[in-house]
């Protein structure tokens, strides 16, 4: 998927602009909530949520509370705004990690949505012996890193260039972390082009569009059953998204033709 992707341009501006959606996408996860509920139940073991560029533990806050409910115990990452690895942000990002891990005496599922799904994936390699599972929500890990409309952004808040970001923790950050890894997200992504946000598939890696905005991943309704659906699965082994019967109408093939 990098080398397919690593020439493409950002999303459109008409796309940018349809990022308005996150807010009756919002309306249809209160809407769903039933339906979602019907998603696999957790084991208890602990979740960590991180999220996107310029957001705080708040934006992630209707996804915890759902997992809480499915019988997970959900975490923010306590760390304010994210705006980019700020000095002493791996370090602070990997203690919390020993930290769940600890209370827990359990391995850690890390959920990242755009750019907290980057530093989920490099924990993950960071911590292989301490963490279950990863799941990115249109995080642009894969091909060129100004192929998003939020490039600029990133670079302006952290103080980073985004051609240094394989020089931080976890190394190549197209690379698959060593555990079931899902890539969700959506075709009409207006903040990232979503060919980047894809996994090359593989033995312990898969992907799963859904239909909707990059600022609604979220709280997007298909987007939060398939992240419980993934959460579920016994510890040590992987099965890929089922996208049979009913799932087949909301969970477009990713193999299909652009």
């Amino acid at each position: 998927m990098a080398s397919a992707s690593a020439t493409l341009p950002p999303p459109s501006k008409t796309l940018l602009l349809l990022e308005g959606r996150a807010i009756p996408e919002l309306a249809a996860f209160v809407a769903a909530y039933p339906l979602m509920s019907t998603a696999p139940r957790g084991d208890g073991h602990p979740v960590l949520v991180l999220p996107g560029l310029i957001t705080s533990d708040r934006s992630t806050g209707p996804l915890r509370t759902f997992l809480s409910g499915q019988g997970y115990e959900a975490y923010g990452w306590d760390l304010g705004r994210n705006y980019g690895l700020l000095p002493g942000f791996e370090r602070r990002m990997v203690d919390r990690v020993k930290e769940l891990a600890d209370k827990h005496g359990r391995k850690v599922s890390l959920v990242g949505w755009s750019l907290g799904g980057i530093y989920a994936r490099q924990l993950a390699k960071a911590l292989p012996d301490l963490v279950r599972s990863v799941i990115t929500l249109g995080s642009p890990f894969a091909g060129d890193p100004r192929a998003t409309n939020a490039w600029r952004v990133y670079e302006f808040t952290s103080g980073h260039k985004v051609d240094a970001r394989d020089n931080h923790m976890g190394g190549d950050i197209a690379a698959t972390p060593p555990m079931p890894t899902t890539a969700i997200y959506s075709r009409t992504d207006g903040v990232c082009a979503w060919q980047c946000c894809m996994e090359e598939p593989g033995p312990l890696a898969e992907n799963i569009e859904v239909k909707g905005s990059h600022c609604g991943l979220g709280h997007n309704p298909s987007a939060v059953y398939a992240v419980a659906d993934r959460l579920a699965q016994p510890e040590g082994s992987f099965t890929p998204f089922d996208r049979t019967g009913w799932r087949k109408l909301v969970y477009p093939d990713p193999a299909r033709p652009v």
